[in-house]
């Protein structure tokens, strides 16, 4: 019998998980709410894949054990790679996969909301409501639909974002250079991100994470956009240099600023840091901010994307058992 052990199953994972079983009674699943370590590693000793998420690295040594196990398939339930040590993975001889596309709703759906919130200014107008102050002015909104949006990023989650955007009525402006036909046809693209920043109230990022992209909003593309724009971010935390946006916040050139990505999240994001000292003065004074949203990651965080995350990488990690390649196969 196919056998697969899982690190890191969080409770609200558990009811995919249950789900899976049920659906797939041949294979024996075992968990644990640990994360994969070279001491947790030994816990999978004899399966025939690992499924794992966490935002530790997968180290050599982690690797190693697990190898020494012999573990050969790392099936990740989430997207990002770049914390596993491929030189020692293909020493190894790991085949690894992840789910890129999980619910690009989930993260589109947030941005927007959080977009929604900025220009309606629902943090302000609660605090005012917290404390009974019933009054309208001075917590005036605006109008969707009267905005220029650039959406920098037309993959799954930034078309979705544009479907979303068009029901508003917003007028929408696209960079990528990797354009999307439909969207090329609808006259959507511009050919530079100069000419978005020149032209667009807020700005939407929904880009990877990689070298080319990173720090690309900082002081240089920040001067290039129009006084009081909006910057939404659910992508990743290293496209922003937060220094030039906390800069520009202060001085008026961002109006506001929507964050659920940052670049040093690790060992911030995910933690209960009521009663104790909060380790992160630009995040602490990002929160005080009445013009600031942060979230903690959590645009992915809904049922239907833990599901998907759950159910594609147990699937992956069987197909890998079974010798076979699945389509959410990690290239290295």
């Amino acid at each position: 019998m196919t056998k697969i052990f899982a690190y890191g199953i969080r409770d609200d994972e558990k009811p995919a998980l249950q789900a899976w079983e049920a659906a797939h009674p041949e294979i024996e699943v075992d968990f644990t709410g640990e994360l994969l370590t070279p001491e947790t590693a030994e816990l999978a000793n004899g399966a025939d894949g690992a499924v794992v998420y966490q935002q530790l690295d997968y180290t050599r040594a982690s690797l190693e054990a697990l190898a020494a196990g012999g573990v050969k398939s790392l099936s990740l339930r989430n997207v990002g790679t770049d914390n596993i040590d491929f030189d020692a993975a293909r020493e190894f001889g790991f085949k690894i996969s992840n789910v890129p596309v999980y619910s690009p709703n989930a993260i589109a759906e947030h941005s927007i909301i959080q977009m929604s919130r900025l220009l309606r200014r629902t943090k302000p107008l609660d605090a005012k409501i917290a404390n009974h102050d019933l009054r309208w002015a001075p917590t005036i909104g605006r109008e969707m639909r009267m905005q220029t949006v650039g959406v920098i990023g037309t993959g799954h989650i930034g078309q979705v974002s544009i479907n979303i955007l068009k029901g508003f009525g917003a007028k929408v402006i696209a960079f990528d250079p990797y354009q999307n036909a439909q969207l090329a046809a609808e006259g959507l693209y511009v050919d530079t991100l100069d000419e978005l920043y020149a032209q667009a109230d807020v700005i939407s990022l929904y880009v990877p994470g990689v070298a080319a992209n990173h720090h690309m909003i900082n002081a240089d593309s920040i001067a290039k956009m129009k006084d009081g724009v909006i910057i939404v971010n659910c992508s990743r935390g290293n496209l922003v240099d937060i220094d030039a946006v906390i800069a520009s916040l202060d001085s008026g050139k961002i109006s506001d600023f929507a964050m659920d990505v940052y670049e040093n999240e690790v060992g911030l994001f995910n933690e209960d840091w009521s009663g104790k000292e909060f380790p992160d003065a630009k995040i602490a004074d990002l929160i005080a901010r009445p013009n600031v949203l942060v979230t903690p990651h959590t645009a992915f965080y809904t049922t239907k994307a833990v599901e998907e995350m759950v159910h594609q990488s147990f699937d992956a990690a069987v197909a890998f058992a079974a010798g076979q390649t699945p389509e959410t196969v990690v290239e290295y």
